[in-house]
């Protein structure tokens, strides 16, 4: 791996069942303890009962869902330019982005929450708008920010105080400012006594002294009188006429935030490519997960990307995994399902066994780490082996998952029996579920070369549950086939205690598939299949393999 860790999620497949979040949990507290980087758990789905039933019985929350794997905004080189009040100048504001390199500057409030955003274009804009005389009134400007513009010094007034009132005038004589100074108005002068004087008399609510003229005591004392404040500048009459619009606030030239293009840290590079190409703005305002300010980022920004880092667990087919893994780094995969799809850029740590849960191979990494199992993740990984191999019953089980069964129950103080009921129970009750729900409880997509099709699977313990789960997802077939976008779809209805399966289906030539691959004769749109309760071992082959009998024969 050529590229830095920044965090390593851990990943199960798409409709997660008990394994692939039990196990996925306790791996990441494995590798959190025998590494230094950060694994997370994650969820690709919603967990059904059982699995909802087993973290709630040993104290787990469900894990974080992650739709995606995908690169995001927060995998880039998200630009931390601090946020600029809404009353810095844009002379300020200009300065600072020649200093950042950037052109485009944030406007946050004291919260970090983003108001609006200035661009240089703004800037310049304002700049350009010769004849706004009233600009600084308009925007409400702070003193204090006429002063930084202009390098000043005030010599009466209050620099917090704003300018609410007159325009700009450039005083050169009190015979050409006569009748041309209204009252409020912003005079400039230099250092003539009788025009500063004038100006002061006129009603002016600003006098700006340019060249550093001194001012009079007469003068000053009249200005203190007529509440006229009065700065001096080093800059002649031409560059502080030139500069003083620019002392106006941000606030008053930002864009604001209702129609700023921005985005969140959790959003996709590819979608944020896709919007930056629309517009003619460089820097776009980066939020964090809260909404608050977080940076700013570019489309250069976003060709220097960092790729998530994934280690999949029970599963290794593309179809059953979260979408955007063509993006991702896989650095690991433990299952001990068949070798499916999933293809990888370099070689990563590889771990497929033979036996019938991925909680039974963790088991053993466990061992060879040395690291203690807790009494709570043994919990859950003795919950994983029951699931998959339906409490040993199932032909996937091996003599190691009970072997590995039995440790895990002395570690958690579970009597394996007894606690297999509950679950198994918990995630039978159909009570105020849809046949959406229980669809996709425990559902996977399969493929291999033009062949595709799913196969859910629901365990029951007792009969009545059974028969009450195929009224309610019976009819819901041809629309799951539609929404996973199949051509084919199989349910397995499995009596856990009779170790049997009822089977029903939708699609094109399905029930000549089931008759083909299970050598029986389905009733009523259901084939009774006695002694099948394995969909990895006893249903899935059997019906790749049909199906890519009947394809080519009819090619």
């Amino acid at each position: 791996m050529t590229e830095a860790i920044r965090k390593v999620n851990v990943i199960g497949h798409l409709h997660p069942d008990t394994d692939s979040i039990c196990s996925a949990i306790a791996y990441a507290y494995l590798k959190n303890k025998i590494g230094d980087t950060e694994y997370e758990a994650r969820r690709a789905g919603t967990i059904n009962r059982e699995t909802a039933f087993v973290l709630d019985h040993f104290g787990f929350e469900e894990p974080e869902l992650i739709t995606t794997v995908s690169p995001q905004i927060k995998d880039t080189m998200i630009q931390r330019l601090g946020g600029v009040d809404r009353d810095l100048s844009l002379y300020a504001a200009w300065d600072l982005m020649r200093e950042e390199d950037v052109g485009t500057l944030c406007i946050t409030d004291h919260s970090d929450s983003i108001q609006g955003i200035i661009t240089v274009r703004d800037i310049a804009n304002a700049n350009m708008d010769i004849f706004h005389a009233s600009i600084l009134s308009d925007s409400e400007t702070k003193y204090g920010n006429v002063l930084s513009t202009l390098k000043g010094d005030m010599v009466v007034g209050d620099p917090q105080s704003r300018i609410t009132r007159g325009s700009i005038r450039v005083g050169t004589s009190p015979e050409m400012m006569d009748g041309a100074v209204e009252p409020g108005d912003i005079i400039l002068v230099t250092n003539r006594f009788e025009t500063q004087r004038f100006a002061v008399e006129s009603g002016a609510s600003c006098l700006i002294i340019c060249n550093d003229a001194k001012v009079t005591d007469t003068v000053r004392e009249l200005a203190k009188k007529r509440e006229c404040a009065i700065i001096t500048t080093p800059y002649d009459t031409y560059a502080a006429a030139r500069l003083i619009s620019m002392s106006i606030p941000v606030s008053a030239e930002m864009l604001p935030f209702e129609d700023v293009i921005r985005f969140s840290v959790n959003t996709a590079v590819d979608d944020a490519r896709k919007i930056i190409a629309q517009t003619r703005h460089r820097f776009f305002p980066v939020l964090d997960e809260s909404g608050g300010y977080e940076g700013i980022t570019s489309m250069a920004s976003l060709l220097n990307v960092t790729k998530k880092h994934v280690i999949l667990v029970d599963h290794n087919e593309r179809s059953q995994a979260v979408d955007g893994l063509e993006q991702a780094e896989i650095v690991e995969i433990i299952d001990h399902h068949r070798i499916g799809s999933i293809e990888t850029s370099g070689p990563v740590y590889f771990r497929n066994m033979p036996v019938g849960c991925t909680a039974t191979i963790i088991y053993g990494i466990y061992e060879e780490s040395g690291v203690e199992i807790p009494r709570d993740i043994a919990g859950l990984m003795l919950s994983a082996i029951l699931s998959d191999t339906l409490a040993f019953r199932s032909p996937t089980c091996t003599p190691r998952d009970v072997f590995v069964g039995g440790k895990l129950a002395e570690i958690s103080g579970v009597e394996i029996e007894t606690y297999a009921d509950a679950m198994f129970d918990a995630g039978a009750d159909l009570t105020g579920r849809t046949a959406e729900e229980v669809f996709h409880q425990d559902f996977k997509v399969f493929s291999r070369g033009n062949v595709r099709f799913g196969v859910g699977q629901g365990s029951f313990m007792t009969e009545p549950s059974r028969r009450a789960a195929e009224r309610l997802v019976g009819p819901w077939l041809k629309t799951g086939a539609k929404s996973e976008e199949l051509p084919i779809v199989f349910y397995m209805f499995t009596d856990v205690k009779s170790q049997s399966t009822d089977m029903m289906y939708y699609g094109a030539n399905a029930e000549a598939t089931v008759i083909r691959a299970f050598g029986v004769t389905p009733e009523d749109g259901i084939a009774v299949l006695p002694g099948v309760v394995s969909r990895k071992k006893q249903v899935t082959p059997a019906l790749m393999t049909t199906l890519q009998e009947m394809l080519e024969e009819h090619s």
